[in-house]
């Protein structure tokens, strides 16, 4: 009979000169990834790496479904308004394999050309970036709608008429969001929490009310940019960390298990492979990044914006109050000192974008400051980050963005000594 090559020769030779130290550990990974080129068109490839992760006990990011639809890279991209995430982010993410996410947030500003009042010009402006993502990709697409927002309704009755992939609805409570589907709609309903006690408060409605239960559940930590779920104080609580939270809503998610698999998502200060590793172990299926994914080069945000994330620190990224009501994220800057200073008070407001806002109380107007930011005016405006955002140092493609991440996953699932391989 004649010998297996994988087993005989190839597999022996990468054990022989990548041995199993830790320096090893991470020559070997520069070497597996050469390895699937080499061996890619021989059909090998696939063989190599099952042998090879069982010696060396590795795991690559695997493959999960939301309903009946594959994500072949366990990332969402987080959306992110106004203007940072649409189009040209989403598409790029979803190439990769990965969920890419088209904010809902102030598309009305993005599209002023549009016919109608505020409401109709976001309705328009949702359904051309679904319409240019889709141009761009075959991948799984998602919009990403704030229940706060005035045209919440409107958002999800066109998301879903559109047929959008998927719908992830946070920053409040989306207890009627089954309500929006239709016979015929296949979009998925993705709710984003900052507890397990909202997570089953979620579960228990829509099952009561529509007999439907989550796709799947994002949850967000308070290491999150932009609007965070938590009161101040339980910010740095770590009661209220990520890595209690996740155990928590995935033992929620499994009280269902009977009636549907529901993947549990987690966000909110990830920007490492070794944080996915780590948040798989503790249960999520996935993991949602925003931060990592604007200093690339699709992102949709101007230069200027992509640079305030490249030049900040550690002490720029703060706590600030937003006029939705909640705690936010953001980048320290010239706008938000002279917010504290009463400089940037509205004098009118032709859009009422968030339902609890009330202009005449609001220190200034979020959807203008988000806009303007987004276009590079970082003076009338701010970047919302999450909180490891000062860790960008260059722009690069989304490409390399989940290559890194994957070899990152990689070597933090590398054991210092492997398991006796059969051969």
């Amino acid at each position: 009979m004649k010998k297996d090559p994988v087993t005989t020769v190839i597999i022996p030779d990468v054990i022989n000169v990548y041995p199993t130290t830790r320096t090893g550990d991470q020559i070997f990974c520069s070497c597996f990834f050469q390895l699937k080129q080499q061996y890619k068109e021989k059909n090998i490839a696939k063989r190599i790496f099952i042998r090879l992760q069982s010696y060396y006990n590795i795991s690559f990011m695997k493959p999960f479904f939301i309903g009946n639809i594959e994500i072949k890279t366990p990332i969402i991209q987080g959306g992110m308004g106004v203007g940072i995430s649409l189009s040209g982010l989403a598409s790029a993410v979803a190439n990769e394999g990965g969920i890419g996410v088209i904010s809902c947030a102030g598309l009305g500003l993005l599209y002023p050309k549009g016919k109608g009042d505020y409401t109709e010009k976001c309705i328009c402006g949702l359904k051309e970036e679904i319409r240019k993502a889709r141009q761009k990709t075959k991948g799984i697409i998602g919009v990403n709608i704030m229940v706060a927002l005035s045209n919440y309704a409107e958002m999800v009755r066109t998301a879903i008429s559109e047929k959008i992939d998927v719908v992830f609805a946070g920053a409040g409570l989306p207890l009627d969001l089954p309500l929006y589907l239709t016979p015929e709609s296949k979009t998925k309903l993705v709710p984003i929490v900052s507890s397990s006690r909202a997570a089953k408060i979620i579960c228990d409605k829509w099952q009561k009310n529509f007999d439907y239960l989550p796709d799947a559940i994002v949850v967000e930590g308070p290491k999150a940019g932009g609007h965070l779920g938590f009161k101040k104080e339980q910010i740095q609580d770590e009661k209220y960390a990520l890595e209690s939270l996740i155990p928590e809503v995935v033992a929620i998610a499994m009280s269902y298990k009977e009636r549907k698999d529901i993947p549990v998502i987690a966000a909110g200060g990830i920007s490492t492979g070794e944080d996915i590793a780590r948040f798989m172990q503790l249960g999520a299926s996935a993991v949602q990044m925003g931060s990592i994914f604007v200093t690339t080069q699709e992102c949709d945000a101007s230069q200027t914006f992509k640079e305030v994330y490249i030049h900040s620190k550690p002490e720029d990224v703060l706590i600030i109050e937003s006029p939705v009501g909640m705690p936010g994220r953001a980048i320290d800057g010239e706008f938000i000192r002279n917010v504290e200073k009463g400089q940037e008070k509205p004098k009118c407001c032709s859009f009422h974008c968030i339902k609890t806002c009330d202009y005449q109380k609001s220190p200034y107007c979020i959807i203008k400051a988000l806009y303007n930011a987004a276009k590079g005016n970082m003076k009338r405006g701010y970047a919302f980050a999450g909180s490891n955002a000062f860790l960008s140092e260059k722009i690069r493609s989304v490409k390399e963005v989940i290559t890194t991440l994957n070899n990152e996953f990689l070597l933090a699932t590398c054991q210092l000594a492997p398991a006796k391989m059969k051969t």
